[in-house]
């Protein structure tokens, strides 16, 4: 008796050799889609600590000398925050020795 032998269907044998693919395509763009978004969250984050440290530098400084650093270079000089002006747009304006100075910080 001669065996059988049994012949997939055209849309099949297709779909055998095209859907591992679309399963690796589907994995690759949601892990591309995830270190897009785990990037932009590591950049808010440093964005937000470097700022914080500067304003709590500025604050210490008030508690221990009773005025405010009057420049963003006393701060890096005397305190040790390095600030990589390639990344960060720093903005520190003193108003007066006394009011807390306008501090923000920006990506470039």
């Amino acid at each position: 008796m001669k065996p059988r032998v049994f012949k997939q269907h055209p849309l099949t044998a297709l779909l055998k050799g095209v859907l591992p693919l679309l399963l690796a395509a589907a994995v690759v763009a949601v892990a591309m889609v995830g270190l897009r978004h785990a990037r932009a969250h590591s950049r808010a984050e440093s964005l937000r600590l470097l700022e914080d440290a500067l304003r709590q530098v500025a604050v210490h400084s008030f508690a221990v000398n009773g005025y405010f650093p009057e420049s963003l270079a006393y701060i890096t000089q005397h305190y040790d925050i390095f600030i990589d002006h390639t990344q960060f747009i720093v903005h520190y304006r003193v108003f007066a020795p006394n009011v807390l100075p306008d501090i923000q910080v920006f990506h470039r």
